[in-house]
C-alpha cells in the first residue's frame, strides 16, 4: 500500500498544494502506485487557501475529483502520521513556510506537520519541502541547509520559462511535475526541456 502525505502550511502558493492533491488523486484513480492520500493543513494554510483560491479548503476537497483524501487536524498529535509505524511512501510540505522549515530543522513537533516531517526524517522515507518565500533570510537558508543535510529534498517553487508558459496553471503544473519526479511518480505531461540542437 503506497500512502502519500501532503502537508500545507500558511505560505503563499496554495495552488501548488491543491494541484499536487489533484495529481495524486488522478494517479490513484488510474490505479498507479498511489493508494491513499492523507492531508494535514494548518489553520493558516486554510486561510491562505480561502484567500488565494476563493473557496474554503473543505469545499474544494468535497469535489468528486478529490474525494477520499484523508484529513488530519494539525493539532491532532495522536493522529496516525505522528507515528513511524504508519508508513508513508513520502511526505511533501507544499507550500512550506519558512517558520515550518525552521521548526522542522530544529527538531520541533509543535503540530502534526512538524511531527510528520520529523517522522519522515527519522524513518528515512522521502521528505520534500517546497518553500515559496523570497528573498530568503540567513536563518532561513541555514534551516534549509540543515534539512538537506538531514536527508530532505528542498524544491523551491521556482518554475522555469523555457517551456514558454502562457498561464499560471502551466507554471504551477511545472513545479508539481518536479515534485512527482522526486516521488518517482509519473507526471501529467508537463513540458520538459528538449535538446534544441545547435543554432
Amino acid at each position: 500500500m503506497a500512502r502519500y502525505l501532503v502537508c500545507m502550511t500558511g505560505a503563499s502558493g496554495a495552488a501548488y498544494g491543491l494541484r499536487l492533491l489533484s495529481a495524486l488523486s488522478s494517479l490513484r484513480a488510474a490505479g498507479t502506485q498511489v493508494t491513499e492520500i492523507h492531508l494535514v493543513a494548518t489553520p493558516w494554510a486554510r486561510r491562505v487557501v480561502s484567500h488565494e483560491a476563493g473557496r474554503p479548503l473543505d469545499e474544494l476537497l468535497a469535489e468528486p475529483a478529490l474525494a477520499g483524501i484523508v484529513q488530519h487536524g494539525s493539532d491532532e498529535l495522536a493522529a496516525p502520521p505522528s507515528s513511524g509505524s504508519f508508513r508513508f511512501a513520502a511526505t511533501v510540505i507544499v507550500p512550506c513556510s519558512m517558520g515550518t522549515a525552521g521548526a522542522v530543522a530544529a527538531g520541533l513537533s509543535a503540530n502534526l506537520v512538524q511531527r510528520a516531517a520529523s517522522v519522515a526524517l527519522k524513518e528515512g522515507w522521502p521528505l520534500v519541502l517546497v518553500p515559496r518565500e523570497t528573498p530568503l533570510s540567513l536563518p532561513g537558508l541555514r534551516s534549509l541547509l540543515a534539512l538537506k543535510e538531514a536527508g530532505a529534498s528542498i524544491l523551491p517553487a521556482s518554475p522555469g520559462f523555457y517551456t514558454r508558459p502562457v498561464s499560471i496553471d502551466e507554471l504551477v503544473d511545472q513545479i508539481v511535475a518536479r515534485i512527482l519526479d522526486r516521488l518517482g511518480l509519473p507526471d501529467s505531461g508537463s513540458p520538459r526541456w528538449e535538446d534544441q540542437g545547435e543554432e
